[in-house]
């Protein structure tokens, strides 16, 4: 008899006699970012029986045992036999890549992963999307409550995907009778990440929106994936956001960054933000400007009734994030060279490119465009 595959008599050689009652789990995204940290933290638990990884290469958890695929491929299913939790976390919100490309990847392959999980016999399946669902919006209340009605539209990036991830999420027990479902909603996500919201305090200048009211509220990937185990091992289920407790106003997030505001009317930065996508200036459309001018700060309640607590605070989160993009420069959500900030200068920049979207808008009307 040929003598076991490598990483499955590493998977058993991990098992301890508590791990043998814990469950089974797989992790898609498993080689990457929070999939990776979530893979080698369950990987190490001795409440884990056995951790499968999914995803289109091989990580660097050789606890795991590896599967490689795309998650939108109908043979994850066999993948997932004998499986008792799956995290989903093969998601891309990266700002560059083209949009129906992301949608097509980040809805498909929640709906496979939700129709095998079925089809295997998982009994929980758990989907990270985001506090973002909740919409940022000027009569929000400050915390939201976990319950709050979902407000969000798809005007920001992959929120249209997180909310239709959301839909799906609903959905599936009723599709699928006796597989049960858990939503968490991190806050704005801080460490490895590389977002819109990121992005805001590599600026030279933070632009703040006359009349509104920002509220910052910080989520460090290591309070997630502690979240997500939480999920795992079934300490709070059904749908819960996590993240720092309380938030930081924008004159503390200012005075704490040493980093000076630029304050626009909402027409301008608006309109500018909008205009400035549309012709490709920048990655970001002007529905990602919505989340640093209105608060979206939602209560942590459900993971606090079970126990767990934030090992950041917003403050140190925020310390945290201006340190990872120290050196970095970006205007308008636009990344720019060293040499092209040092020029450019700090409102400069932002002006030259408000200039360039009006030089390119009177030239398309030159052309009759």
């Amino acid at each position: 008899m040929s003598s076991p595959d490598p990483q499955v008599r590493a998977a058993r050689n991990h098992s301890t006699p508590s791990a043998a009652r814990g469950p089974v789990v797989a992790v898609t995204g498993a080689a990457t970012g929070v999939g990776e940290l979530l893979t080698r933290r369950l990987a190490a638990s001795e409440e884990i029986k056995q951790v499968i990884a999914i995803d289109e290469r091989r990580g660097e958890v050789s606890e795991a045992l590896w599967h490689i695929l795309d998650v939108r491929d109908p043979a994850i299913a066999e993948k997932l036999r004998g499986v008792d939790v799956v995290v989903h976390l093969a998601l891309d919100l990266d700002l560059e890549t083209d949009s129906a490309a992301r949608t097509a990847y980040n809805v498909r392959g929640t709906q496979t992963v939700l129709t095998a999980a079925a089809a295997a016999g998982v009994r929980r399946v758990v989907l990270c999307t985001s506090a973002m669902v909740y919409g940022a919006l000027p009569d929000n209340d400050v915390p939201l409550s976990e319950d709050a009605e979902l407000r969000a539209t798809a005007e920001a990036t992959g929120v249209g995907d997180l909310l239709e991830i959301e839909r799906l999420a609903r959905r599936a027990p009723r599709a699928h009778p006796g597989l049960n479902i858990t939503v968490v909603r991190p806050a704005v996500l801080v460490g490895g990440t590389d977002t819109a919201l990121t992005r805001y305090f590599e600026s030279p200048r933070l632009l703040v929106v006359a009349g509104s009211r920002p509220a910052w509220q910080f989520c460090h990937v290591e309070d997630l994936v502690s979240a997500l185990e939480y999920a795992v091992l079934e300490k709070v289920d059904g749908e819960f956001a996590v993240g720092c407790d309380g938030w930081l106003e924008q004159e503390e997030v200012e005075e704490l960054s040493g980093i000076r505001r630029m304050e626009l009317p909402s027409a301008v930065a608006l309109g500018a933000a909008a205009r400035l996508h549309r012709i490709g200036l920048t990655p970001s459309p002007a529905g990602d400007l919505t989340y640093t001018m209105h608060p979206w700060v939602v209560s942590v309640g459900r993971l606090h009734d079970a126990g767990w607590r934030p090992a950041w605070t917003n403050e140190e989160v925020l310390a945290a994030l201006l340190e990872e993009v120290a050196g970095r420069h970006t205007v308008a959500g636009r990344r720019l060279g060293r040499k092209d900030a040092t020029a450019a200068g700090a409102a400069g920049a932002t002006v030259a490119l408000l200039g360039t979207a009006a030089l390119v808008r009177r030239a398309r009307r030159r052309r009759g465009l």
